[in-house]
């Protein structure tokens, strides 16, 4: 698709969010309407000015990922092309969008010694290249794995980052370093980042070490206290939100392995579209979590997994690219972009966008995901299928989104 054409059609998601907005488009619990006000205008031209922000979720370059590397080079095929592979299938969004933005969930770090944690990871500083040579511009480090090496690891993850020129936010050499939000300008247009890590006590399996302190190195956020983490984020949003044109916090949150979104994720991001942030997104579960449009804002809960070096052969490989259009007022209009993120052993940590059916498939999977908001982005409210419970992959399909040895999870993978 054209970038003119995709805008067009980003121009039509605002209109409808608008019409959300103004309470004119909801979904009910029995599927998505739209009325024929918002359809029409959904025709609208596009607004002059905005910026095309493209998010991906969980971004692990080292583990299996760095074997699958270190093979490659051992073969003999060239390191420069070997650099290319990994995110070629997705470059091409990656490429139209103005701002490409990932969860970094492993530090860059060869030095060292493993916190005592349930599981660690980590990525040779070389392997940044992959980053650069996938177009992605930024990362978000407010997550429960930078820490996995200790301070020395975020200061080389922040220093590789430097070097290669990925802005970065959500850690720190202390915890008013990790609070620093990300500001710059794309599209006309001031955008704002804020990083946290937080789970409440039903779903944390870390030591409160990963946190960065007045004093110490580590991520943004508060261990399992929400009185705590809402305190924060208040605070920042109260800062963040005069200087910019639209804020958008990046949260490390939920239950790992469950599509469930928590209420606390809810409580949190509904606090910040209340504070003024224009778009939430989210992490950690490794699964894609539904879709919510709150007083116009769309709320990402989950993003799934990405170019994740994690689990080789993970049971559940479907997951998708977030695009936001941002204009400098106004609602942000959104859509996905499902992937496949591996297809173990022929391509292994190279996620591919899914074409056909099976990315009608995925649009309904996802839409079940988002049926129980009062509101969710135009493209799943229409993909929205009339009965519940869908399932990825289709029941009784052996399609190319079902990928090799889908039915059960790798023994390679990493708890965490």
């Amino acid at each position: 698709m054209r970038r003119r054409e995709f805008l067009a059609r980003f121009a039509a998601g605002a209109a409808l969010l608008a019409a959300a907005r103004r309470g004119a488009w909801a979904r009910p619990a029995g599927g998505a309407t739209r009325d024929s006000a918002a359809a029409d205008s959904s025709r609208a031209a596009p607004a002059p000015g905005g910026a095309l922000v493209a998010a991906g979720g969980d971004t692990t370059l080292g583990y299996n990922l760095e074997a699958d590397f270190d093979q490659r080079i051992a073969s003999g095929i060239p390191r420069d092309l070997i650099e290319t592979i990994y995110f070629s299938g997705v470059k091409p969004i990656f490429d139209w969008a103005d701002l490409t933005i990932v969860n970094l969930e492993c530090p860059f770090t060869d030095r060292g010694e493993p916190l005592a944690k349930n599981f660690n990871f980590r990525a040779r500083p070389e392997l940044v290249e992959l980053l650069r040579q996938g177009e992605v511009a930024a990362v978000t480090l407010a997550n429960n794995h930078l820490m996995d090496y200790g301070e020395v690891g975020v200061t080389d993850t922040i220093a590789t980052l430097d070097g290669a020129r990925i802005m970065h936010f959500g850690a720190g050499a202390d915890l008013a370093a990790a609070r620093v939000p990300l500001v710059l300008a794309r599209g006309g247009v001031t955008l704002g980042f804020l990083g946290y890590y937080f789970q409440d006590a039903r779903d944390m399996l870390e030591p409160a070490a990963v946190y960065a302190t007045d004093h110490s190195a580590g991520v943004a956020g508060c261990y399992t206290d929400l009185a705590c983490m809402t305190a924060m984020l208040e605070r920042d949003l109260a800062a963040l939100v005069p200087r910019v044109d639209a804020a958008i916090p990046f949260f490390h949150w939920g239950h790992e392995g469950s599509n469930e979104v928590r209420d606390y994720q809810i409580t949190l991001a509904h606090r910040a579209v209340d504070l003024g942030a224009r778009a939430v997104l989210g992490a950690h579960p490794h699964r894609f979590q539904g879709v919510e449009v709150y007083r116009g804002a769309p709320i990402f809960y989950s993003l799934g997994n990405f170019v994740f070096g994690g689990n080789k052969d993970p049971k559940d490989k479907l997951s998708a690219i977030a695009r936001l259009w941002v204009p400098a007022q106004g609602p942000v209009a959104a859509d996905l972009v499902p992937i496949q993120i591996t297809r173990w052993p022929d391509a292994p940590f190279q996620p591919f966008p899914l074409e056909g059916d099976d990315k009608a498939a995925a649009l309904a999977y996802l839409a079940d995901r988002s049926r129980n908001f009062p509101a969710t982005v135009p493209q799943l409210a229409e993909a929205m299928p009339a009965e519940r419970g869908i399932t990825w992959p289709p029941a009784a399909a052996d399609s190319a989104a079902a990928g090799r040895g889908a039915s059960a999870d790798s023994a390679a993978h990493a708890p965490h």
